[in-house]
């Protein structure tokens, strides 16, 4: 079977993704998601343009799957010493290449290798044709040099090193804004061997890698809804907020592997495993979670002695982002005025890009209206926000320090005092906790990015309907839980 440079990166990022992909059963498999394949299409976008600045390149030909039939073809293309080849396939089976100490390993036959570079770049230096060889160049969407990024590179190199007979002097990557980064071959070519053996032997053994459900890494996998069931099937410590990949090692040096253990788990463990903060927050929250109730959190003195905001007139926040094209393109508020008992929603939307100077003016405009009145919200994204445009746009009719002194971050309030039995602290997971409910379920804030750059394409008015829906539906589930909080808070004050 092929063992890909995919499947390898997959694994790397998480090794469960890898044996699903490979031994799974397709029909728990979900489709592939909006905001994943936005991220394809700029990073196809990405290499468009770098192809427009090449004078020449070539692609080889072949029927799709036959990858054989492509590395073939690729190699022929090395061969006459193409300057530029784009998308080459590189093939190799799983025996050892003894030429070079750094491919010391002991791969299993039964696998072949396929790596798709996005270039082949010709370079001086000697190969089994003569008195040139290649580079392999990856085009990624990141910023960084991720090391699952550096991994691949290596791979690629180490196949191509089969091919041409002799190491690139190194592996290139290209990434956001077209920022050059070159890998270190001699040290990261032993590091994806011992990534690749492992790889190999769990895929050779269909040895079933444990579940572990981390939020970022999964949130974008089609896997996730089916590993997500058999982590609440077992009751998985990774589903306790708090449990890190390391922190759950540790748990299991101290035996702990069940939430009623980790609800009894002692404080004062060993330090080198937990600190003892650590282990009261886990411990808490493990409570909280087997008895389905808030508890209250140890409070700092300052904590203790703040009030929590309160006023006739309130406002919630919050707001849509563009990251691609570096815009806030919707500000949504909600107007609570309890005295008149009414709730008014304002969604200030820039239907272009270059509108975002425009609701930020009115935006200020509705904040000047309401001198007084706090503003809730739930992150540190809006405050960064404001500081960012105030200082990008230099017109704010009123000192930033007068504005931020009115914002309430709700996140932080909750975090800080009460422990929730909930798998995350995310607005919508809190939320759905309290019973608000979205009016669209199926729309999360990535979606949303989606919907705005499909109407950005195709001017579809009602995509910019289920935006505006699904940012006052935000607005009102922070309503919700301040509603909650203000109790909660109360409650703790009378202790």
């Amino acid at each position: 079977m092929f063992l890909s440079d995919d499947l390898l990166l997959d694994y790397k990022r998480c090794q469960r993704r890898t044996f699903l992909n490979v031994c799974g059963d397709r029909a728990q498999k979900e489709p592939e998601r909006d905001f994943l394949l936005k991220l394809r299409d700029e990073n196809r976008q990405q290499i468009r343009e770098i192809l427009a600045e090449e004078v020449k390149y070539v692609q080889p030909q072949f029927k799709k799957g036959d990858w054989q039939e492509g590395a073939e073809n690729t190699q022929s293309l090395m061969a006459e010493g193409v300057d530029v080849i784009y998308r080459g396939v590189l093939c190799g089976s799983g025996d050892r290449w003894q030429n070079s100490h750094l491919f010391e390993m002991s791969p299993i036959p039964s696998f072949t290798y396929l790596a798709k570079p996005t270039f082949l770049i010709k370079q001086p230096g000697m190969s089994v044709w003569g008195n040139w060889c290649y580079v392999p160049v990856n085009v990624k969407l990141g910023k960084k040099p991720k090391p699952e990024y550096k991994t691949i590179a290596a791979f690629h190199a180490y196949l191509l090193a089969r091919v041409q007979g002799t190491l690139s002097p190194h592996a290139e990557l290209i990434l956001r804004g077209k920022k050059q980064y070159f890998v270190d071959l001699e040290s990261w070519i032993p590091r994806m061997l011992g990534v690749l053996q492992t790889c190999e032997q769990m895929l050779a053994d269909r040895a079933e890698p444990e579940v572990f459900i981390s939020r970022q890494r999964c949130s974008l996998c089609h896997w996730a809804g089916y590993c997500h069931e058999i982590a609440r099937a077992q009751n998985h410590l990774s589903l306790v907020p708090g449990v890190t990949p390391n922190r759950y090692e540790s748990l299991q040096t101290l035996n702990i592997n069940t939430l009623e253990a980790l609800a009894a788990l002692d404080p004062f463990v060993d330090p080198e495993l937990l600190d003892s903060d650590t282990a009261i927050q886990l411990q808490q929250q493990a409570r909280s979670l087997l008895e389905n109730r808030p508890l209250l959190r140890p409070l700092s003195p300052h904590l203790s002695q703040r009030n929590f905001p309160s006023a006739p007139i309130e406002l919630y926040f919050d707001l849509e982002a563009e990251p691609d094209r570096n815009v806030d393109y919707l500000f949504g508020i909600l107007c609570v005025n309890h005295q008149t008992q009414t709730e008014k929603f304002y969604g200030f939307l820039a239907e272009r890009p270059e509108e975002e100077s425009l609701i930020w003016q009115q935006f200020l405009a509705l904040l000047a209206r309401y001198p007084g009145a706090p503003i809730f919200h739930f992150s540190e994204y809006e405050v960064d926000t404001v500081k960012r445009l105030t200082k990008l746009y230099k017109n704010t009719p009123f000192p930033l320090k007068t504005v931020l002194s009115r914002f309430v971050d709700l996140h932080h309030w909750v975090t800080t005092t009460a422990t929730l039995p909930v798998e995350s602290y995310s607005l919508k997971s809190l939320a759905n906790w309290l019973g608000f409910t979205w009016r669209d379920s199926d729309i999360a804030g990535d979606r949303a990015v989606c919907l705005y750059d499909n109407w950005l394409k195709g001017g579809d008015r009602s995509l910019l309907e289920t935006i505006l829906r699904y940012n006052e539906d935000d607005c009102r589930a922070t309503y919700h839980l301040k509603t909650w909080f203000e109790q909660f808070w109360t409650y703790r004050s009378s202790l």
